[in-house]
């Protein structure tokens, strides 16, 4: 597109007044103002209404205060709200919220429709209100698929209208002889505080119908702010004077059974009909412009199913979204036909509150984490959107709690279907911003060293090709199971792998654990070869107090590589890791997951951890079936009376719902022994001695897998860090 035709384009969009104070203010001048607001006067009295206008006011000007705080800090596309809260906390919140609001918005429509036919057959009782309905949508949705320009000068005129039906109220004359209400009619005839204020809340949400028309503007971050504040400055103002009228020049009873009060008060009733023709016929306009342009921008970002992707094209010179028009037409046909205004009123507040509810949260969010690329030229102490967020969800629940429990169910259940679909947005969030924040707090007050009663595995995982050796990263998920961390860690050779290469190598095992279910944490570390990289790895890995205490990795089969592996041993111990090995000669990993055997001698150090593990591993899925069973073995029948009498004590202090089982060598080798009770286990625990001593280890170690080679998986458990394991079960 040349300069000419940018230009063009440009003054061809909408300024601040014509495209979001005249339909702001023309929106929030609706419906309830000339049809409802004699009967909130009525209801709750003169300074019920003051204070309930008051506290709408209160909570649309918060919400702009963060409308104009998003908006100013980046370019503001089309689709309003939606756009402003996906942008900042990411395509599934983004969604959540916007797909109620797209339905507010279009239920907005049949509001001021049904609104529209009700003062209309008011004046010819003879026409059938619901047909009346029908007939304005049809007429009101080609004018919006044929051009918004014009509906929008349109508007020009409608306000005119609606300026002398209010002249003409002041100047009318009272009813009848009243005193002024101040609370209304007495209680027993009256509608409960926050009933009302749901139904008159909608009259201040026009400040959406700018918002919405985002991307139809010539400059929305500059639009935005200044025109929803004028809408709701002047709105305000009316509100606070309307009320002083009414209750003066008629009384109570008389303005709650009479909805067109308005129409006999003023000098000239037709200008009061005029008005509310014009205001609920622009209201509905605005809203039927507003809503298709949130179902375009959610279907142009993938919110919705594939099938709707037809939402998101547009026709003409004007790029008007024609199918998503034509669905808001029928869904508004619909509603009319059904609908009812005072059951309508309240639905509407609900998904209203909700999505200025996040929209404050939005902005408080960004302001208090500091983002560096949150920099509006608005700028907003978060403590105000804080409070507008507070307002929003208290006023929720003082209107009506269940309603509002089922409006965040619903965002809830659109959230996890979306984060289900696992959108691929191209746009930044929030989220990582808020976990880095949640994440440095917790860094910061994690003890130096872990209390035994608090302690949980950080299980680092030497996994080389996580296809081959599946079962150690199965083996580590199972005894975090979603609530300790663990890390799958690749060692690959520096002269194979160059170091531009290893954030795929990274990706690709993401990838691969994501595909079985699996949730770690990947690093993948270039060496010279995979024991040193290992040592490496153990000593620079972590995040503060954050480091892995815990080291699982397999067998070597080697000869060659017995003393680097041994030597490796050695450093995770005096690093003060523990360690599990995985020893599985036969390849046949875990058969069944049905029988585990702890072969135990005593509470403390390896055997607390073992019988840590084995609980942590009860407590997984794949394991909650298996039997634990600790086997201890005693030189004699003399023996066996002391040992049941200390592990009787023992295991009924642990609660873990092990059973023990001491056996008597009488002169059986203690290996033959393990080798008969153990064979078809499906996992054999035991402890590995301390490799202090160079060499003596990999004596020891080769004598160990010699002795235990005929037995089922082994798991070789070596607590080195420094915490009591026994305090941990008792």
């Amino acid at each position: 597109m040349n300069i000419k035709n940018i230009k063009k384009a440009s003054s061809a969009k909408l300024g601040t007044f014509g495209g979001v104070f005249t339909p702001s203010l023309l929106t929030i001048l609706g419906v309830i103002m000339y049809l409802r607001f004699g009967w909130v006067v009525g209801n709750v009295g003169l300074i019920g209404t003051l204070l309930i206008v008051t506290l709408s006011t209160t909570i649309t000007f918060l919400t702009s205060l963060s409308i104009s705080a998003i908006a100013t800090n980046a370019p503001v596309k089309g689709g309003g709200a939606y756009f402003l809260i996906s942008r900042s906390l990411g395509a599934e919140i983004g969604g959540a919220v916007g797909i109620p609001l797209y339905l507010a918005q279009a239920f907005s429509v049949s509001l001021y429709v049904i609104g529209f036919s009700e003062s209309v057959v008011a004046i010819f009782p003879a026409l059938d209100m619901r047909w009346v309905g029908i007939v304005t949508t049809l007429v009101l949705g080609g004018l919006a698929l044929f051009s918004t320009t014009a509906t929008i000068k349109s508007q020009f005129f409608i306000m005119g209208l609606i300026a002398l039906s209010l002249v003409s109220l002041v100047l009318g004359s009272p009813l009848e002889d009243s005193n002024v209400e101040l609370w209304g009619v007495p209680a027993a005839q009256s509608v409960d505080f926050w009933q009302v204020f749901a139904i008159f809340f909608p009259a201040v949400t026009g400040i959406m119908a700018g918002v919405n028309m985002s991307g139809d503007l010539k400059n929305p971050s500059k639009s935005i702010p200044k025109g929803t504040f004028m809408a709701i400055g002047v709105g305000y103002l009316i509100y606070m004077i309307l009320p002083v009228i009414l209750a003066s020049r008629a009384d109570a009873s008389t303005l709650i059974d009479n909805p067109l009060i308005m129409q006999e008060i003023a000098i000239w009733g037709g200008a009061i009909v005029l008005g509310i023709w014009g205001a609920t016929l622009s209201s509905a306009t605005g809203s039927l412009l507003g809503a298709p342009r949130v179902l375009q921008a959610l279907a142009n970002d993938k919110i919705l199913p594939k099938w709707a992707g037809v939402f998101s094209k547009v026709g003409g010179k004007e790029k008007i979204p024609r199918a998503a028009t034509l669905f808001t037409i029928a869904i508004t046909l619909f509603t009319v036909y059904f609908g009812n205004l005072n059951l309508i009123a309240p639905v509407l507040t609900m998904f209203f509150l909700t999505t200025y509810a996040v929209l404050n949260i939005t902005a408080a969010t960004e302001r208090f984490l500091g983002s560096a690329s949150f920099r509006p030229k608005f700028k907003v102490h978060w403590v105000f959107s804080l409070l507008g967020a507070l307002g929003c969800a208290g006023v929720m629940i003082l209107i009506n709690a269940l309603a509002t429990l089922m409006a965040f169910l619903v965002i809830g259940i659109i959230f996890v279907w979306l984060e289900r679909r696992k959108i691929e947005a191209t746009w930044g969030g929030l989220g990582r911003g808020v976990f880095s924040s949640i994440i440095r707090y917790a860094l910061f007050r994690l003890e130096k060293e872990a209390n035994a009663k608090s302690w949980r595995p950080n299980i680092l995982v030497l996994s080389g090709s996580p296809g081959k050796r599946w079962r150690l990263i199965e083996l580590a998920d199972d005894i975090t199971n979603g609530n300790a961390l663990f890390t799958v860690t690749t060692i690959v050779s520096e002269s194979n792998v160059p170091q531009e290469k290893v954030k795929d190598f990274e990706g690709r095992i993401m990838d691969y654990l994501a595909n079985k279910n699996v949730q770690a944490l990947v690093r993948v570390v270039r060496a010279p070869d995979p024991f040193s990289g290992a040592m490496h790895m153990v000593n620079s890995y972590g995040l503060g107090q954050l480091v892995p205490n815990t080291i699982l990795l397999g067998d070597t089969r080697e000869n060659r590589s017995l003393v680097p592996y041994s030597e490796m041993i050695r450093h995770f111990y005096k690093s003060r890791k523990n360690v599990i090995i995985v020893q599985d000669e036969g390849n046949i990993g875990f058969k069944e997951k049905k029988v585990i055997d702890i072969w135990w001698g005593g509470l403390k150090r390896n055997g607390s951890l073992m019988i840590i593990l084995a609980y942590l591993l009860k407590n997984s899925r794949e394991w909650q079936q298996a039997a634990v069973n600790v086997k201890m073995v005693v030189p004699n029948k003399e023996a066996y009376a002391g040992a049941k009498d200390n592990l009787d004590k023992i295991f009924e202090g642990m609660r873990t719902g092990f059973d023990y089982q001491i056996l008597t060598a009488e002169g059986r080798n203690f290996w033959d022994i393990m080798t008969e009770e153990s064979k078809n286990s499906d996992m054999i625990m035991m402890g590995l001695a301390v490799p202090e001593q160079e060499g003596a280890f990999e004596d020891y170690y080769v004598r160990l897998k010699d002795r235990t080679k005929s037995l089922p998986t082994k798991v070789f458990v070596l607590a080195a860090q420094e915490v009591e394991f026994d305090k941990v079960l008792i």
